[in-house]
């Protein structure tokens, strides 16, 4: 039985993919089964290219306790070279999330601790429930929060992780916002309106383009502005002016008309 909850779900200006995780009997922790589905889950639809964006939910009051304890209880008796192969398959998990061609949007409906704190932080956007806590939770156990904590650190920041990750304290979604965990902090009745106004910002926009200022992302984020990286992004859009696609996005704003990818709405 998976323990996925997938579906895509058409819209008029695009398809919109669902990712829920599915074991709200065990607050949706996660074991080896778990990592695969969702590393092949999200190489799957972002190799779709009908698919414009990505939400990421959890069913259940939790979005994610982080491993599973009958998981965590067998790599007890694991070998180096076992937790090895077991943690690359976690760092395999993220940077299938992180990488993903299209924004993914994470729908934090509940506590998130240790490991899920590492999927949310892997998603591009995050809206989380107001009553939602936060937890790195690792150290409590006597392990480091190491797999996820290139994505953490970007989400966070630095100082934030000082803290956090040391002391394995509870945080709120409040606090959640102001340290860059999580975009938005809303009213539980408030959750799928906020999540539904970005995914309806994004199919607004050229779906290449898209894709393409998420690849941008990723390679001027942290890098010095030098004349190498100067001469790519231009580079970058030339390619992307030049593009079937950019053309006729600029000669429909210029003529005041829909561009094709908006061919489901009106003016």
């Amino acid at each position: 039985m998976s323990t996925l909850d997938i579906r895509k779900q058409a819209h008029p200006n695009g398809t919109v993919g669902h990712i829920w995780l599915n074991r709200p009997e065990l607050r949706n922790a996660f074991n080896d089964t778990t990592i695969q589905e969702i590393t092949h889950a999200f190489q799957s639809m972002g190799s779709d290219p009908t698919i414009k964006a990505i939400v990421m939910g959890a069913h259940g009051k939790a979005f994610s306790a982080g491993g599973d304890l009958n998981w965590m209880r067998a790599m007890a008796d694991y070998s180096w070279a076992e937790n090895h192969a077991d943690a690359t398959g976690l760092a395999q998990m993220l940077w299938a999330i992180y990488s993903c061609p299209v924004p993914v949007i994470a729908r934090v409906q509940g506590d998130c601790y240790g490991g899920g704190v590492g999927l949310v932080a892997a998603c591009d956007m995050a809206v989380a429930a107001d009553t939602v806590h936060f937890s790195l939770s690792e150290v409590k156990l006597g392990l480091i929060p190491a797999t996820i904590s290139p994505y953490v650190i970007r989400a966070m920041g630095e100082r934030a992780a000082r803290r956090y990750f040391v002391t394995a304290e509870r945080f709120n979604a409040t606090q959640a916002h102001h340290i860059g965990l999580v975009h938005e902090a809303v009213h539980v009745d408030a959750l799928d309106d906020t999540v539904d106004g970005l995914v309806k910002a994004i199919l607004s926009n050229g779906p290449a383009a898209v894709r393409a200022s998420k690849e941008l992302i990723g390679y001027v984020a942290q890098q010095p502005i030098t004349p190498e990286l100067r001469d790519r992004t231009a580079r970058h859009i030339a390619d992307i002016r030049a593009s079937d696609e950019g053309r006729a996005g600029l000669q429909a704003f210029l003529n005041k008309t829909n561009p094709p990818w908006l061919a489901g709405d009106k003016q």
